[in-house]
């Protein structure tokens, strides 16, 4: 049953039915064993009296039935085996027994038997057990009748009950269906039940990640709009001016001119693409990385593009650590803070790219002889688009604000700082030790 109300109105019945029907038998036994108790007594009680009476009293013909409304039946024996006396005649009667309590069984049930001894004869007296049975079950049917009375109002009363504490999930699933979709706010979590208030708090927070993705979202193609526009209309007007071009060479500037529009606009498209791409996912999975060896890599990468500004790249430094996180991710920070310095590097200069162990976890950090960033502006370059003023070569402003997304979803701290020699740009990023290092790939492999 898919149906909650269902399980739980089901349970709750067959409970009940369950604790009547184990109640009854309950009663049934208690009453049979008083029942027991009451007739063996008479039982005993009979036989001793009818065993102090003459012989003549017993076979007067006018003797009326003992015990009638009990069933009982009385034989006496003589000593020798003889039955001289029968009180009423039965199908199935138990032949002599032993003295005392006994219980006979016969092709028409059990019977319950006392006998005693007289000095000339022997006295039986015997009650079928059906008699004590019945009676038991018609003292435990007195006794439930009342409760079995009570048990259709008692499953009105739970069916109430259930419907009323489930209210609240009607309630809510009704303020649910009733919400528009661009609806995100948080759903009241006030007077609901402990139970319900899980549900609702994790549905605030789902609600409040998602409401935080589709405005970074909006926020993206807002700035996206804003900033592919003039790219674009720059390359529009190259294009004018290339249609223009009444000589080879200015058609030759012209179209130098639209080529290197055209590589920005690229180059744009590309970082936005990465931007994009850093977004917190639901589906990404931390696997061990070797850090070292993908600054290398990414070194490698990169040396054609410091060769053609005269640029010495080279990795200074660089220990064995493992982080937990996206190969592609953790490449592309690595790459946009090497370009970054290569590209900001005067001709002749020099980046250098360590990566080192800490006892907090691992850190690679990227430092150039560039102009560098005043400490005032640290924070905001990590802004999407954002570009100091006066600064050259141009660029998308995307650069820094893909390593803070990089660095963000893997946990690590990005810094900014002077070179070692006091000039030029010195960026670092530091892993925690939970997500770092070799001392830490088992529990990185939890995370």
């Amino acid at each position: 049953m898919s149906s909650l109300r269902a399980r739980l109105l089901v349970s709750l019945l067959a409970g009940v039915v369950l604790v009547g029907v184990a109640g009854g038998w309950i009663v049934y036994r208690n009453a049979l064993a008083e029942a027991d108790t009451f007739f063996d007594y008479h039982l005993r009680e009979t036989a001793l009296i009818l065993r102090d009476e003459p012989v003549e009293y017993l076979l007067a013909p006018q003797l009326p039935p003992t015990n009638a409304s009990y069933d009982f039946v009385v034989q006496v024996w003589s000593l020798d085996g003889v039955r001289v006396y029968l009180s009423r005649p039965h199908a199935v009667l138990p032949e002599i027994t032993t003295l005392g309590f006994s219980t006979v069984p016969s092709s028409e049930g059990r019977w319950r038997v006392f006998g005693v001894q007289a000095p000339t004869r022997v006295i039986q007296v015997a009650q079928p057990m059906s008699v004590r049975e019945r009676r038991a079950a018609e003292l435990a049917l007195q006794t439930l009748k009342p409760f079995a009375l009570l048990l259709p109002v008692l499953a009105l009363l739970i069916w109430i009950a259930v419907g009323t504490a489930l209210d609240p999930l009607r309630r809510l699933t009704a303020q649910v269906k009733a919400r528009r979709v661009n609806a995100l706010d948080a759903l009241p979590a006030e007077r609901l039940p402990d139970e319900v208030q899980p549900l609702v708090l994790a549905l605030n927070d789902l609600l409040g990640r998602l409401q935080a993705a589709l405005e970074r979202e909006r926020a993206f193609m807002a700035d996206a709009a804003h900033e592919l526009r003039t790219p674009l209309t720059a390359l529009h007007l190259q294009m004018g001016m290339l249609t223009r071009a009444s000589g080879e060479a200015e058609r030759d500037a012209a179209m130098s001119t639209l080529s290197a529009g055209v590589e920005r606009a690229i180059h744009l498209v590309e970082q936005m693409l990465a931007l994009a791409r850093q977004e917190p996912r639901p589906d990404r999975h931390a696997v061990p990385v070797r850090l070292d060896e993908l600054a290398r890599e990414t070194v490698a990468e990169l040396v054609p593009l410091a060769d053609a500004g005269h640029i010495d790249l080279g990795v200074a430094a660089a220990e064995a650590a493992i982080v937990a996180g996206d190969a592609d991710a953790l490449r592309t920070l690595l790459r946009n803070l090497i370009d970054n310095a290569v590209r900001y590097s005067p001709p002749g200069g020099r980046v250098d790219v360590t990566v080192e162990t800490t006892p907090q976890g691992a850190r690679a950090t990227v430092t150039d002889d560039g102009p560098g960033i005043p400490p005032d502006e640290r924070a905001r370059v990590f802004d999407r688009f954002y570009r100091r003023a006066g600064t050259a070569p141009p660029g998308s402003g995307l650069g820094l604000a893909i390593v803070k997304a990089v660095a963000d979803a893997h946990g690590a701290t990005l810094s900014l700082a002077d070179g070692p020699s006091g000039k030029g740009l010195a960026a670092s990023v530091s892993f925690p030790a939970r997500r770092a290092g070799l001392r830490g790939v088992g529990d990185t492999l939890q995370d």
